[in-house]
């Protein structure tokens, strides 16, 4: 067909014509639509476009064969497990060696004062600091060997990472202490690891441990080093008990005079021994080689490695506590490629005010914290226009995510969510998440409205840090990813819990080279986590989906039997209800004697005033949590969203207690990663269940 019979059809002037009827208009007219072209031309070249995923998204995990079912990433291509990334990156020490050479001797280590800039060390004075303690302890009879363990009891700051860098330097091992450990672990650690010097922050600190030697339970500790100002008093105390004190910058004066050649470490050797906190016995020291963390944060480099992979100008923020390995894995990535770690002042309800002076790119977090954020955005919103102004305004910014586009610049960011971001310093690119399974609805509002990428991982301490993690462009939530790079992971059956792997359910196992060697001087739980074939097993109970991503769905050590024989999962339940909305923390509770659960409640400061004000009820905070009235409400919503999850009958909790202080760690009721010390919490709460039980009969 002709092109004239086309536009005669059409209605259309023909291309002979074209010149005519452009001349007809009028200059205004064609002002306009060139205008109007000009920005068709403009959205076009500059829309948002969708972040290409690595891999096909419905099938991010694929079987291995002749594995009994394991399952790898598809991410490399390569059958082969992923043990590094870089070939000069292999240990921890090659790690931090190359990002000195990357960065050209660029900032590494931030610190600030109250209402000050941040103030940084560069990496070739902690490259050159870490060489002079290393061999300051040497002058102070430690050994140059992976056989000597260096305790290092301090909060986040330079100096921690200084310290560890010196045992790398020279083939020592970091033993890391924490303050929640309890004085009984802490002196079980210095004992069990045979740990003959501690690096620690705080006076107070020294103290502690004096104590444990005077009373001879320590009598292995000959040398505390101290990173801030002592008295003499102390150093003359630590005499008569025969343990040296003495300041970090005086054993760094000692080793810059006599300076010792670096004794660097091989990837099999051991990098940390991480005792866990646990919640019954003594902790657990986990013992993780520099292959092990290498291989871990190799997987997510890879798995990242087209999308977002980390630059020389990278910072990140460090809170979470550097005792676990999440935060450490996290920051190995960022030295390996030059970037920058600030510190928080150490008091988390200043971090907002760190973030803003620090202006992170990188911002590791739990749950508990992304929970924090969320509630404390609605509860901005206090009028049901605002509120549904903002739920409109994320629903558009979803809209987007799911389509794969992730961004800060659209006008919804512009009218609500701009400020949310600045409140972190407005350059966040990266969040990952960890320690505890993140809530779907809260995850899917932040991804949109702090309009960067948020990414979960699972794993724990025993497998490095993770051993799944979310594949970029897959934004959906409710399931941690496919397995890293670095290891299989398989399911097994857990026939006590009626899981069973014909159905996709089991026991999570992790096999690979980020898989822990075993626990220090404890053959029996060694068994316990690591069988003969090398796999380790988690206790968590796991689904795959069709998509080949790994969903959480039970914990097989935190169970327990009710009275009519029903097995039950706490955690699962806690999962549920706290997602309530006036809820911030909640501790179900139940008993092998009792035929129901009960539960210990802690409302949100700042959400719950509103939420019952909307209900008719008034007060303070502290005159709601003993509302009788109130206490109803909370149970009634609770009660819903558990049968909206669909929780049998005998999972719902009967009756609950308002506690009006929050679990903390400070209170010895959640772990440094602000997991819920379960033990301690039924204690703490005894009397309250007690009452409980006796009035819901």
């Amino acid at each position: 067909m002709q092109t004239q019979e086309i536009l005669r059809i059409l209605r259309l002037p023909e291309l002979g014509d074209l010149g005519q009827f452009f001349r007809s208009l009028s200059a205004t007219t064609l002002v306009s639509m060139g205008a109007l072209a000009a920005i068709l031309a403009y959205w076009f070249t500059h829309r948002p476009k969708a972040l290409r995923p690595p891999c096909n998204l419905l099938m991010q995990s694929e079987e291995v064969e002749d594995s009994g079912g394991a399952r790898r990433s598809v991410i490399g291509g390569s059958p082969q497990l992923l043990t590094h990334y870089y070939d000069d990156a292999r240990t921890m020490y090659q790690v931090f060696r190359r990002g000195l050479s990357i960065s050209g001797n660029g900032p590494c280590l931030g610190f600030r004062k109250p209402k000050q800039p941040y103030q940084w060390l560069s990496y070739q004075e902690v490259a050159n600091r870490a060489e002079f303690l290393g061999s300051g302890l040497l002058q102070h009879n430690c050994k140059a060997s992976t056989d000597q363990f260096i305790g290092v009891f301090a909060q986040n700051r330079p100096e921690w990472i200084i310290a560890e860098l010196a045992c790398y330097t020279y083939s020592m091992v970091v033993v890391p202490l924490y303050d929640t450990l309890g004085p009984g672990a802490i002196r079980y650690i210095i004992n069990t690891a045979d740990i003959s010097t501690v690096i620690m922050d705080k006076p107070q600190k020294a103290v502690l441990l004096l104590e444990h030697v005077e009373r001879k339970d320590t009598p292995g500790l000959k040398l505390i080093i101290l990173m801030e100002p002592f008295e003499e008093a102390l150093k003359e105390r630590g005499q008569k008990c025969g343990v040296v004190i003495k300041s970090m910058q005086a054993v760094e004066d000692c080793g810059q005079a006599n300076h010792h050649a670096p004794v660097p470490p091989q990837p099999d050797d051991l990098s940390i021994v991480c005792f866990t906190s646990g919640t019954t016995g003594n902790p657990k020291g986990a013992m993780l080689t520099h292959g092990n963390v290498v291989a871990d944060f190799s997987g997510f480099l890879k798995v990242t490695e087209k999308v977002i992979f980390p630059r020389q100008d990278d910072v990140l923020i460090s809170f979470l506590p550097l005792a676990h390995m999440f935060e450490r894995v996290i920051q190995s990535v960022v030295y390996c490629h030059g970037g920058r770690v600030g510190f928080f002042q150490g008091d988390i309800r200043l971090l907002s005010d760190d973030m803003k002076a620090l202006r992170p790119t990188i911002f590791p977090v739990v749950p508990r914290l992304l929970n924090r954020m969320y509630d404390k955005i609605f509860s901005q919103a206090d009028t049901p226009l605002k509120r549904w102004l903002l739920e409109f305004a994320a629903r558009r910014k979803q809209a987007e995510v799911r389509s794969g586009i992730i961004r800060n610049n659209s006008i919804w960011d512009e009218l609500f969510f701009n400020k949310i971001q600045a409140s972190l310093g407005g350059c966040v690119r990266m969040i990952v998440t960890g320690a505890a399974p993140a809530s779907p609805t809260v995850l899917g509002f932040l991804r949109a409205a702090l309009g960067c990428q948020v990414y979960e991982g699972y794993g724990q301490t025993e497998c490095t840090a993770g051993c799944t993690f979310t594949t970029p462009g897959d934004w959906t939530s409710g399931h941690v990813g496919a397995p890293l790079p670095c290891n299989h992971i398989k399911l097994v059956d857990v026939e006590e819990l009626n899981y069973w792997t014909y159905k996709g359910e089991g026991e999570i196992c992790v096999r690979g080279p980020n898989v822990f060697k075993g626990y220090l001087k404890d053959q029996d739980r060694t068994k316990e986590a690591l069988d003969s074939d090398g796999w380790l097993h988690t206790g968590d109970i796991g689904k795959w989906l069709p998509e080949g991503t790994l969903k959480i769905i039970d914990r097989k050590k935190h169970i327990f039997k009710l009275a009519q024989g029903e097995y039950v999962a706490p955690e699962k339940i806690e999962n549920i209800y706290i997602r309530s909305e006036p809820v911030a923390q909640i501790y179900v509770h139940g008993d092998s004697l009792k035929a129901f659960l009960v539960g210990i409640v802690v409302p949100d400061p700042e959400v719950m005033p509103c939420w019952a004000l909307k209900r008719g009820i008034e007060g303070l905070y502290t005159d709601l949590c003993i509302n009788k009235e109130l206490k109803k409400a909370i149970l009634e919503d609770m009660v819903r969203l558990g049968k909206e999850s669909g929780l049998h009958s005998f999972e719902q909790v009967k009756a609950i207690y308002i506690h009006s202080d929050m679990f903390s760690v400070q209170n010895g009721l959640l772990t440094p990663t602000l997991k819920a010390k379960r033990p301690e919490l039924r204690e703490y709460f005894k009397k309250q269940i007690e009452e409980l039980y006796s009035t819901s009969m």
